[in-house]
């Protein structure tokens, strides 16, 4: 259910010839890689259970900063405290490992037999991981394990976009010449473009009793390029677990109708400072790689954001857009408030507009996010629910 006004919304919801044979030679780098990829989809797509859980598992890792699969560390923690377990891995990876329910094994962990059979669960669920080559020796996620991971968040998304009906971008039809902006003297130029009524006035101005060449006037249609959106996403600390898996689902939904309809997408991740960015661009692989692994630490610098937002987006004459998914308040700075509204000014003046989608925002994080889109003349978002972040998204971006 969405309510308020467009600028402040609340969700509640030819033939050769051939001389000489040689023997082929094999080559290794992209099209292995190209080889792999395609296998790995062709799992996904063919709904391998055990494939796609496995990308789910590694992606909910990333989401809780969990940097390594190590066995006896993940045993321990489990027995020694399972509510502070249940914080660090979440159900699904707790689930996922021991192959119970969570609140099964929270139920019977301090029965030796149980313990023991988890504790076999756990290793042999890892080593399988290590079989695939989805994390190393070490328990680290690999680079073809973040490949699956990402195609896992990729599909997931995109079945759920389908299914929602979702982004069909409502809109007037443009005219490919252009806006009608202004209106100039006559010169060459199509019947539908002359200015009747600005013309019929300049004759009679001119005391003409029939309206001459030097009389007309035509529109001056203002070239319009496409569009390039930067999608800033929080990774704070507080935005750990379901808060940053939603924000990573809204990213990938973004670019993927943005970039199938020509605008291009870019990336920032912000914490305490910028983490990651990739100017606007409009290849789809890039962002997806990019985002899946995310994750979330640290304190809210959204001042420096704005301002990398700046310069990524550089003079382009595209329409600029900036999207700010958080949570909190900026905590970064002497004076964080008064240095958001700063840059905000700075952007806006570059061309920029800027909208919020704020995450359960308290009182003083509302009243800045208002004066942040007042500034940027972009909207402020309130999403009580982050399973709908992706519906909010792409209600922004249709709005642009």
């Amino acid at each position: 259910m969405i309510t308020g006004s467009p600028d402040y919304v609340e969700y509640k919801q030819g033939k050769e010839k051939v001389s000489k044979l040689e023997k082929a030679e094999e080559l290794t780098g992209k099209l292995a890689k190209q080889k792999e990829e395609n296998k790995l989809m062709h799992s996904v797509l063919e709904n391998d259970k055990e494939t796609i859980e496995n990308g789910k598992l590694l992606g909910e890792s990333i989401n809780q900063n969990l940097s390594s699969f190590v066995p006896d560390l993940i045993f321990r923690n489990l027995v020694n405290d399972y509510k502070l377990a249940k914080k660090l891995y979440g159900d699904f990876i707790i689930r996922k490992l021991t192959g119970y329910d969570p609140s099964f094994v929270e139920k019977n962990l301090k029965i030796p037999e149980f313990q023991e059979e988890v504790r076999e669960n756990i290793e042999e669920n890892i080593k399988k991981l290590k079989n695939e080559d989805l994390v190393n020796k070490d328990g680290e996620i690999t680079d073809h394990g973040i490949r699956l991971s990402s195609l896992v968040l990729y599909t997931e998304e995109l079945d759920k976009l389908r299914i929602k009906g979702l982004g069909e971008k409502k809109e007037k039809k443009k005219d490919i010449y252009g806006d009608k902006k202004d209106y100039v003297n006559y010169k060459k130029t199509r019947y539908r473009d002359i200015a009747v009524r600005q013309s019929v006035k300049t004759a009679i101005r001119r005391q003409h009793t029939n309206i001459l060449k030097e009389d007309l006037r035509i529109f001056e249609r203002e070239k319009k390029g496409g569009i390039s959106i930067i999608y800033a996403l929080d990774a704070s600390g507080s935005m750990k677990g379901e808060k940053i898996s939603m924000g990573k689902r809204a990213g990938v939904a973004l670019a993927y109708k943005a970039i199938n309809e020509k605008n291009k997408v870019g990336l920032i991740v912000f914490g305490e400072e910028v983490k990651k960015i990739v100017p606007p661009t409009l290849d789809f692989n890039d962002i997806l790689q990019n985002i899946i692994t995310i994750k979330a630490k640290a304190e809210t610098d959204i001042s420096a954001t704005i301002q990398k937002a700046v310069e990524l987006f550089g003079n382009s004459k595209e329409t600029k857009h900036l999207v700010l998914l958080t949570d909190v308040l900026p905590t970064k700075g002497k004076k964080p408030e008064e240095e958001t509204l700063r840059a905000v000014s700075i952007a806006r003046d570059q061309g920029i507009t800027i909208s919020v989608i704020g995450i359960n925002l308290d009182k003083d994080g509302e009243k800045l996010a208002k004066r942040i889109i007042e500034v940027g003349q972009g909207r402020l978002y309130k999403v009580k629910n982050v399973e709908i972040l992706d519906t909010v998204i792409l209600e922004d971006y249709y709005c642009v």
